[in-house]
């Protein structure tokens, strides 16, 4: 009984969930993985046909007061079939302010390249 109550709670989360892909226009799937209830990852697939294809990956780190520090994005690259760095988004905390960098992957350097007109300081009254 117990086994046929399973059986029927999964068939039925199954077909939400399908159902839920259905009504996605933009045909990406999203995966999030977390640890502690923190979001640490989120991997986004791509609807081919009837297949899943990798597109893109955000990685996150957060501070002692679980502030988001860190944001990687990383495209899927078909051709060597590795993930590889896109951009990364810093957050630096000061009082009520926050100040988001915004970096750019550079080949040629092997680095992340600050953009410096992306760089952008608010104030936050909830802080």
């Amino acid at each position: 009984m117990k086994t046929l109550k399973t059986l029927i709670l999964f068939s039925f989360l199954f077909v939400c969930g399908m159902s839920a892909s259905a009504d996605n226009k933009s045909n990406l799937i999203y995966n999030s993985e977390e640890v502690n209830g923190v979001k640490v990852a989120e991997t986004v697939y791509k609807m081919d046909g009837s297949t899943l294809a990798n597109y893109m990956k955000y990685n996150y780190k957060y501070d002692d007061q679980n502030r988001m520090t860190e944001n990687e994005a990383l495209k899927w690259n078909a051709v060597k079939n590795t993930w590889t760095n896109d951009m990364c988004i810093r957050y630096a905390y000061q009082g009520k302010s926050v100040t988001t960098t915004y970096y750019k992957w550079n080949n040629k350097k092997n680095t992340y390249i600050l953009i410096p007109e992306m760089t952008v300081t608010m104030d936050n009254p909830n802080m």
